[in-house]
């Protein structure tokens, strides 16, 4: 567990203990008494609000018992509710840290009102199994649940031969089903039939519409089964007769020809439509019979003696009991406080933790179910983490689920939409990932680092790609225009070769403008004499010292690195795993910080050992002394370049001397002037 740091606090009238946990203060449960008095603790200091019901690694069972009014979530009075229901029960309530799945009659408390009706119950349920001992467990109450159940299933099947007149055998339940399904359809359909044959004007009307058909007949109608369904179920009749063989709606046909093999043709055998009376004499069939059997279930229920009914109730207090007992004090470490989160123990993930994805050479532990796509899309991004999507799928179980994963450590350069990868559920078992969707955001200060690197080479690799591409493809065009243009004049007829082609209309020349280029000459010498300027006292300034080049080189890391680490470093601090939580239907009261030290045990990397063994297929190394050949040869020619520039000169090094002063103030001898040039005569 991360390092807690413990500090007296107190809230209403219970002197609480508080701890340091994921950076962030909650109250601590460590014994019975703090359960007991969870009532006192103020409601703003709980870490859940609610949770759901469905979704979590937690047994389902137990927190639909705790779920009291049937909402599919588990509120803070809820949670109370069941505390000081387990405290009253057990005589020592410490007995609520251990988790365990059984208890000795002899550790519930017989004083009070619940803790009589519990033990009494546990003693009833051990004596109908012949048991003498003194302990109850889950694994008794699972056998005595089987045992009720054979008993129940006996006395209807007893009561069954006696009252069960199958009217299609024991195609009947399959019968009722198909029946059900289509009747309505059936009914709309005689509907019909019978406007038609009131007035036969409203046969279009009560058909279906060729706008109707024309409005999807452009889309896959495959995929319009629902809209093809609304139409009616066969072409209506004057006869008012339902075909067997006559355009059934291609919607309902296969449910039609179950309804037809398993009721129709057993009552009307080798008939090739029926009327209505004929249909509503099948309906009438099945209801009667399931009629009769409601009625009978009922009767078989009132006749259901006191003892099984004891018997029933006996099994699930002891049931609600043993649950609760068993997960109440994990749920606390994963609802008041999230102690079980921040405990980097294998065997106490917290209930949200669903499994672990391998992808991209790493392994990540934060893993949680996705139940609306829509809600995290919406609020994943307010977590700062780097979220990566995936949709899995169990070719065992034969089914699908989204889930979310956080990259909490390592490079996220190979990562994209549609990588596959491997996630292991809780239980083991494998299922194929597919990434769905990426949520970008820092996952290291050492990514932070490299990360403008590598987009400024993304960048100038696809410019590059991109203008190649593009030169391609014109030089592409310009053969190909060239291949048509001699294709033509292969195929062109004798008297079009002889026609002479137009001569192009000559380009007229636009008169060289000496003043306008002599500007942009001055601008650009006054461009390349700033760089200059600032190269030479960039020179100067290198050259000074030794260390100053290391002192510029980390200046420059410093400007491009430094932005982006520091982001890094903000949104680190602040990654926050409750709106990811909030998403799925949780309310979080308070954060949920997976900070630096605590996020990189979240997501573990591959690490290889140093391999001795040569490699035949690696590639070969340039010899040291070619290494130290270029080296001094690159050096060599800045060096030369720097000196045959006179940029050397400012530490000492000038490739020529200055003239003394005195030869530099000797004035020149005078020269007659030049002529005045001839002004340009205008252009034409």
């Amino acid at each position: 567990m991360a390092k807690k740091s413990i500090l007296p606090g107190k809230a209403n009238s219970y002197p609480w203990t508080f701890a340091s946990i994921g950076g962030v203060t909650r109250v601590t449960i460590n014994s019975g008494e703090d359960i007991a008095h969870l009532d006192e603790l103020d409601q703003k200091l709980w870490t859940v609000l609610s949770c759901p019901v469905k979704g979590l690694e937690f047994d389902e069972q137990t927190l639909t018992l705790m779920d009291s009014d049937g909402d599919g979530k588990i509120r803070v009075n809820e949670v109370v509710a069941t505390s000081k229901w387990l405290v009253s029960v057990l005589k020592d309530s410490d007995k609520l840290l251990t988790g365990d799945d059984q208890i000795a009659l002899s550790d519930i408390n017989e004083t009070n009102e619940e803790g009589a009706a519990v033990l009494a119950s546990a003693g009833r349920l051990l004596e109908r199994a012949g048991e003498e001992r003194r302990t109850v467990s889950l694994d008794d109450v699972a056998k005595a649940r089987e045992a009720f159940d054979e008993k129940v299933k006996a006395k209807d099947d007893a009561t069954a031969a006696t009252v069960d007149h199958r009217p299609y055998g024991d195609n009947t339940d399959d019968a009722i089903a198909a029946v059900n399904e289509i009747r309505n359809k059936v009914a709309d359909y005689f509907m019909r039939c019978k406007l038609i044959a009131f007035d036969e004007d409203c046969s279009e009307a009560v058909d279906v519409s060729v706008e109707k058909i024309q409005a999807i007949s452009e889309k896959n109608l495959a995929t319009c089964s629902d809209q093809i369904a609304d139409y009616p179920l066969a072409r209506p009749n004057r006869e008012i007769k339902l075909y067997f063989a006559k355009g059934i709606n291609p919607a309902w046909q296969a449910t039609f020809d179950k309804v037809r093999t398993l009721t129709l043709d057993a009552d009307y055998p080798g008939a090739e439509a029926v009327d209505e009376s004929q249909w509503n004499a099948v309906v009438a069939k099945i209801d009667t019979y399931v009629t009769g059997l409601a009625d009978d279930k009922s009767a078989k229920i009132e006749n259901f003696d006191k003892e099984m009914e004891e018997e029933d109730a006996d099994i699930k207090l002891v049931n609600k009991f043993l649950r609760c007992y068993r997960d109440f004090y994990k749920l606390l470490k994963n609802y008041v406080v999230f102690a079980d989160f921040y405990t980097r123990d294998k065997n106490k993930l917290a209930v949200f933790q669903c499994g672990q994805l391998y992808i991209d050479q790493r392994c990540c532990d934060l893993c949680v179910k996705v139940t609306d796509m829509s809600k995290h899309a919406d609020m994943a991004g307010l977590s700062g983490m780097y979220l990566v999507y995936c949709h899995c799928t169990s070719k065992v179980k034969g089914t699908e689920m989204d889930i979310v994963a956080a990259l909490t450590d390592g490079d996220v350069d190979d990562l994209r939409v549609g990588k596959n990868a491997v996630f292991y559920d809780r239980s083991g078992l494998d299922w194929d990932a597919t990434v769905t969707k990426i949520v970008d955001n820092p996952v290291s200060i050492r990514q932070a680092f490299w990360s403008p690197y590598k987009k400024l080479w993304k960048f100038i690799t696809d410019k590059i790609n991109k203008n190649a591409a593009e030169k391609e493809a014109k030089k592409m065009d310009e053969l190909t225009a060239k291949a048509d243009t001699a294709t033509d004049n292969l195929t062109a007829k004798p008297a079009d070769a002889a026609a002479p082609a137009p001569e192009a209309p000559a380009e007229k020349k636009t008169p060289f403008d000496i003043a306008k280029f002599a500007g942009i000459f001055a601008a650009i010498g006054l461009a390349l004499g700033a760089i200059g300027a600032a190269l030479t006292g960039l020179g100067a300034f290198v050259f000074a010292k030794w260390y100053n080049i290391i002192i510029l080189l980390g200046l420059i890391v410093l400007v491009i690195s430094g932005p982006s680490m520091f982001i890094a470093w903000t949104k680190l601090r602040k990654r926050n795993l409750g709106p990811v939580l909030n998403a799925n239907g949780w309310a979080i009261n308070a954060q949920v910080r997976i900070n630096t030290a605590f996020g990189a045990t979240l997501t573990s990397l591959a690490k290889y050992p140093v391999v001795k063994l040569p490699d035949p297929y690696a590639d070969k190394k340039m010899p040291f002394w070619k290494k130290c050949l270029i080296t001094l040869v690159v050096l060599g020619g800045i060096f030369c370049a720097l000196y045959f520039t006179n940029t050397l000169k400012y530490v000492g090094l000038p490739y020529k001397k200055e003239a003394p002063a005195a030869e530099a103030a000797t004035p020149a001898t005078p020269t007659e002037a030049p002529a005045p040039a001839e002004a340009p005569a205008p252009a034409e």
